[in-house]
């Protein structure tokens, strides 16, 4: 049984940085791209970033672009989004998901954690 646990989140004031992490189990981690998604209260979830398996292919959110960094240990099973910066938009419910495809789509991922609460105060 696929497991991915996010934490890492809180409440952060504006400017500030949080590192959210995402241990996974239950799946050769090394064969999945992983990714990051976020979900504002009332809004659709919406891509944040994308590693691949290798780590050697990254996409990112023009919102989230040279202020978060996505990356990962396959030696550990983790996965790890440092973010900077912080602004009361990034406010949101962070969720890890893995993919077989380096991919933006929420389609395109078969298992998710259950999310880490991010508030960035103004």
């Amino acid at each position: 049984q696929v497991q991915l646990v996010e934490s890492g989140g809180g409440l952060v004031q504006a400017g500030g940085s949080l590192r959210l992490s995402c241990a996974a189990s239950g799946l050769t981690f090394g064969s999945y791209a992983m990714g990051w998604f976020r979900q504002a209260p009332g809004k659709e979830r919406e891509f944040v970033a994308v590693i691949s398996w290798s780590g050697l292919s990254i996409v990112y959110a023009d919102s989230v672009k040279g202020r978060f960094t996505i990356s990962r240990d396959n030696a550990k099973n983790m996965v790890y989004l440092q973010m900077n910066s912080l602004k009361p938009e990034d406010t949101a419910v962070y969720s890890c998901a893995a993919s077989k495809a380096t991919t933006r789509s929420v389609y395109d991922y078969d298992s998710w954690g259950q999310g880490t609460q991010v508030t960035v105060s103004s």
